[in-house]
């Protein structure tokens, strides 16, 4: 499984701002443009809270195991690779949302004055920085779950199957 990469969810973000602005000003041209929902950000921290709350737990979980507590539980390695598959999709939505919102929000700018279209600004804001936390807590796991490196110490692999 391959890591997350901050260059590709920038530029996944950028790409969706730059989309998102010139059809926010080329629909603004024909009519009235989309509102940017209330629901967006929401949904967007609850998924941030979801993927800390799992961090969070797979990492005590993983301290108790490697300190050889009394009753602790295992970490499935399929819930876990689960977990992280779960983190990354997440941030390349997030990616992308919080994108075509900020895009959208750069857009409606020129326009605060208007009342409606600052609480729509105040929307994408709220939308960017939820879906930034939303890839913050999915590095979070996936550095949580991340194996550790398994080399002697002459840095090689060992040849043998490990314990």
């Amino acid at each position: 499984m391959k890591q997350l990469r901050i260059g590709v969810l920038a530029g996944l973000f950028v790409v969706a701002g730059v989309l998102s602005w010139g059809a926010a000003r080329l629909w603004d041209s024909f009519g009235t443009l989309p509102s940017v929902p209330l629901a967006a950000p929401i949904v967007l921290a609850v998924i941030a809270v979801v993927l800390t709350a799992t961090a969070l737990s797979l990492r005590a979980r993983l301290r108790a195991q490697r300190e050889r507590r009394p009753g602790a539980q295992g970490v499935n390695p399929l819930m876990a690779a689960r977990a992280v598959v779960f983190g990354q999709a997440s941030a390349l939505v997030a990616a992308l949302v919080s994108g075509m919102y900020g895009g959208t929000g750069v857009f409606l700018l020129g326009s605060l004055d208007i009342p409606a279209r600052r609480d729509q600004a105040i929307y994408a804001a709220f939308s960017v920085l939820a879906g930034i936390a939303v890839i913050v807590a999915a590095f979070f796991l996936e550095r949580v779950c991340k194996l550790p490196e398994d080399h002697d110490k002459n840095g090689t692999a060992p040849a043998g199957p490990a314990a």
